[in-house]
């Protein structure tokens, strides 16, 4: 493994800091007038979801190296009791992802969806979605038709168990594309 320069820093990259894999989520560079320059870094555990928040001064050993991860595609097939079934796209083996490692993604999962397993040391740690999945509406207040200008909002719940907010005019049955990333409603899909 290699160490990381501060110069490489940036949001989305996968370090590890004390034998665990984080993801920097926010990298903030400060070049104050004295002193000397520093980046302020929030990053995310991969393997439970803790935050971190770190200062590391510019062009100092960081300590921070780069983490044996392996991403791989694969497909979801079904939930059992004690977590997710996924098979690998590459060699077609079955894969389990236990409840804890999948957190709130469990709530975008349908069958047959295709997604990565992020995998830490040979082992699956976490799930990553893609940006946009569609999914079918199966509860929510009747829809009102011209009620778009107010930009009105209410809740609706999606095949998965999904709660979001969506126009007035959506009604049950429709399918709508969400993004992963926030959790919030982008568009219908034309059937």
């Amino acid at each position: 493994m290699s160490e990381i320069q501060t110069t490489d820093f940036r949001k989305g990259l996968k370090v590890e800091v004390e034998g665990k894999p984080y993801i920097i989520i926010k990298c903030d560079f400060t070049n104050p007038g004295k002193g000397s320059a520093f980046y302020k870094v929030k990053m995310k555990n991969l393997e439970n979801g803790n935050m971190l928040e770190r200062t590391y001064k510019s062009g100092v050993a960081t300590g921070v190296m780069r983490p044996d991860l392996l991403e791989r595609e694969v497909e979801y097939m079904y939930s059992d009791t004690d977590g997710f079934n996924f098979m690998d796209q590459s060699n077609f083996e079955s894969i389990h992802v236990n409840t804890d490692q999948c957190g709130d993604a469990a709530l975008y999962l349908q069958e047959g969806i295709k997604l990565f397993v992020l995998y830490y040391n040979g082992k699956p740690i976490s799930i990553e979605l893609p940006n946009f999945v569609e999914l079918r509406v199966t509860e929510t207040d009747p829809g009102l038709k011209g009620d778009t200008a107010q930009g009105g909002m209410k809740k609706a719940i999606m095949e998965t168990g999904l709660q979001i907010n969506v126009p007035l005019f959506i009604t049950e049955g429709e399918v709508l594309r969400i993004d992963t990333r926030t959790g919030e409603y982008v568009e219908r899909v034309k059937a």
